[in-house]
């Protein structure tokens, strides 16, 4: 990873807590609080849980685009991308035993929907400094 993208990643690792943001069925936004799960800065790519049951799911089964925001200390990070539910079974495994909260709200990995979201586009915006810094990325 790039020196000047390791602070985003770091950054995301660190607040993992966001706005994420889907499409419903009528064409409007819609955004609920959702965790980051798992990173991976190698395929920029973010990785989420949630149960097939929500209508969150069935958001991004008619419509996969997504954006979400990270908001910390006058940092945020806007990401948009794709959900994509084709995550490999070991690594679902990984992210249920890692994030404590799904083994909490789900008796087994197997009763949740894993996706991963590649960064299409990313914008950090640093507000702590003078003058402000925006950094865009496209992936």
């Amino acid at each position: 990873v790039m020196p000047e993208k390791k602070k985003i990643y770091d950054f995301l690792n660190q607040n993992r807590d966001i706005a994420f943001a889907t499409v419903g069925s009528d064409g409007k936004p819609r955004i609920r609080g959702f965790q980051i799960m798992k990173t991976d800065e190698n395929t920029h790519t973010l990785y989420f849980a949630t149960g097939s049951g929500k209508e969150v799911y069935k958001q991004l089964q008619q419509n996969p685009s997504v954006e979400l925001l990270c908001m910390s200390g006058g940092i945020s990070v806007r990401i948009a991308g794709d959900a994509i539910s084709d995550v490999p079974d070991a690594t679902a495994q990984e992210i249920y035993s890692t994030n404590s909260v799904l083994s909490w709200l789900y008796e087994d990995y197997r009763n949740l929907v894993y996706f991963r979201v590649p960064i299409v586009s990313l914008d950090y915006y640093d507000l702590n400094v003078d003058p402000p810094v925006l950094e865009r990325y496209s992936f």
